[in-house]
């Protein structure tokens, strides 16, 4: 889980627009805009462009 205020600070490395939680995992981050999910792996966002992937 990522702490809210970690989660201000947080944008997608693809159109720099906020992330956040998924509905669906915490251990996930979601771009609302890109459609697209980042990994959070031991509490540690990953946030790399090649990491992402397309939300059904």
């Amino acid at each position: 889980m990522v702490t809210t205020s970690l989660l201000k600070l947080l944008a997608c490395p693809i159109c720099k627009t906020a992330v956040s939680e998924s509905a669906q995992s915490p251990e996930v981050l979601a771009c609302a805009s890109c459609n697209v999910t980042y990994p959070v792996i031991e509490g540690i966002p990953v946030l790399l462009a090649d990491q992402a992937q397309a939300t059904p």
